[in-house]
């Protein structure tokens, strides 16, 4: 399925550095670990893929949750997130989210993040699947980039933490079943390089980027996920992927997202024909699990001929509008659509990824010294559907956990640069590859047989245009977007193969030739190199 490694190399001959903590990624998962590994006293360094800012969570809308208004309860957070992950969460995951989850909030108001309130009380708001408004955003519709301001500021200024961007992680440096670091490629110098490090964290995002239409920017390209099975790390539930109901649907691409808050405060999805049809599949209409009202969108499409729904808020105050939803008004607007007047054209996209490299309630990865946590990590805590703003949380209280346990464990200043170096000259040279258009081949081919819909016969297909790519496993690659097709086309197949395995339908997860969720599917498919 894939070569361990995905160039030539000799960490002898490369430029190298040592740390305490190397994490890779910059978005809440990454630098909210980095924050707190650094506050211990440890020697930190983050890698980013572009620059600090681009990240999933810079684009995050909706909010957060936790369990802080006077009636809810973690326990209520629980049964939740419980029911929205279709019977196939780890309920002490869960326990541990929802019940860290406010402590590791009130850090981040600590830090100076402004959520939004009325008056003295925060304004909670409410999505799909929550039985309580519980969702803390900021700006309206802007909370992920006030969480990323503020860990950015506290990453970089107030801790001092060196943060190289524009480093592509290329391949860890694993052996006898423990990581002593990574290979990275320098693309400001155009060079590989190395970083040794005994603590691992990888907090670099899901795999959006594997369909033609997602919310995701053009950096989550499965490359943490990749790297770690390479690596020999296992990996879990990649079936499931969760396909964002409502993605503007004005453009090629629909790659702005337009968030589920706007339903929680009332928006109502209406097909071509302006019917309302979300109370014909779910008793709770519009504010279903994503997945259910994914579907909905998909059988509405189809027995309207059309690529899209409308998203109706026409009846809700102007001003509520446009003061609750700024950023989404704004892009809209520029698009010539106004909200307050009229439909927003949507569609689903790609969103999350559930699955990833699998670890415990710590973090820990099967490989040692390796660490996950965030969209790249898998503990079981989402089940086969995530429930919504349960993201950005995941990341905060798995971050954080990684650090602890790291501190227990005390490894630091080991000098992992004292054993012998890695070396690889296995691939040859090949014929040129156009990344580009390989990558919308993909996409397309990923879109129409293992999107929200599936069954054998398109998962088949899939497989085997993996397996006329191949060929690619014994050509060395030498510069970022060769990586990163080789990535995607590793992930890709990977959800396939466990797509085709599950033969039933669950979560993000449907299969419309095993339509029925099925109790001795009640497990997990885990992937590992060999």
């Amino acid at each position: 399925m894939s070569a361990r490694y995905l160039t030539n190399f000799d960490t002898n001959h490369l430029s190298s550095e040592e740390v305490d903590v190397l994490i890779v990624g910059s978005g809440i998962a990454g630098l909210y670990a980095a924050y707190k590994a650094a506050r211990s006293g440890a020697q930190v360094l983050v890698l980013t893929k572009r620059t600090v800012e681009d990240t999933c969570t810079e684009r995050a809308q909706g909010g957060i949750a936790a369990a802080i208004g006077e009636t809810d309860s973690p326990l209520l957070h629980f049964e939740d997130t419980l029911a929205a992950g279709a019977d196939l969460c780890d309920p002490e995951a869960v326990e541990i989210l929802v019940s860290e989850g406010p402590e590791c909030v009130g850090e981040l108001v600590h830090l100076g993040t402004r959520f939004d309130r009325m008056g003295s009380e925060w304004a909670l708001g409410r999505e799909g699947a929550h039985s309580q408004n519980r969702i803390l955003h900021a700006s309206g519709d802007a909370t992920g980039a006030e969480i990323q301001r503020v860990l950015s500021l506290q990453v970089r200024e107030e801790q001092k933490i060196p943060v190289l961007e524009r480093h592509f992680v290329v391949d860890l440096l694993v052996r006898e079943g423990r990581c002593f670091g990574l290979l990275a490629y320098d693309e400001a110098r155009h060079r590989l390089c190395v970083f040794w490090s005994n603590v691992v964290i990888m907090a670099s995002g899901g795999a959006g980027q594997l369909y033609a239409h997602t919310t995701n920017p053009e950096v989550v390209t499965g490359d943490g996920i990749a790297a770690a099975y390479r690596a020999g790390a296992d990996v879990m539930d990649l079936e499931f992927v969760q396909f964002h109901p409502t993605a503007l649907a004005a453009r090629d691409g629909c790659s702005f997202l337009i968030s589920e808050a706007v339903r929680g405060e009332g928006g109502i999805l209406r097909n071509a024909r302006g019917e309302r049809f979300m109370v014909e599949y779910h008793p709770a209409a519009e504010l279903a699990p994503r997945d259910v009202v994914t579907r909905g969108i998909l059988s509405e499409m189809e027995s309207t001929g059309q690529s899209l729904v409308y998203l109706d808020v026409t009846h809700l105050p102007p001003e509520l509008v446009h003061s609750r939803f700024p950023n989404i008004t704004r892009t809209c607007l520029s698009l010539g659509i106004d909200p307050a007047k009229e439909g927003i054209p949507v569609a689903p996209a790609a969103h999350y990824f559930m699955g990833g490299i699998k670890t415990d309630l710590q973090g820990a990865t099967s490989i040692r010294g390796l660490y996950a946590c965030g969209e790249v990590a898998c503990a079981g805590v989402h089940g086969a559907n995530r429930l919504a703003s349960n993201s950005l949380l995941d990341g905060l209280v798995f971050g954080s956990r990684i650090v602890e346990r790291v501190l227990r464990e005390n490894p630091y200043r080991s000098n992992v640069k004292r054993l012998s170096g890695f070396l690889n000259r296995s691939l040859e040279p090949g014929k040129p590859v156009n990344p580009m258009i390989l990558r919308l081949e993909l996409q397309k081919m990923m879109l129409e047989q293992v999107g929200p819909l599936r069954t054998a016969d398109g998962l088949s297909r899939a497989l085997s245009f993996f397996d006329g790519q191949r060929y690619l496993t014994g050509v060395c690659a030498e510069e970022p977007s060769s990586f990163e097709i080789r990535n995607l086309i590793t992930v890709g197949e990977l959800v396939t193969g466990a797509a085709l395995a599950r033969t039933e339908s669950r979560g993000g997860h449907y299969r419309q030739d095993y339509p029925c969720r099925l109790e001795h599917w009640r497990k997990h498919i885990i992937f590992r190199r060999h």
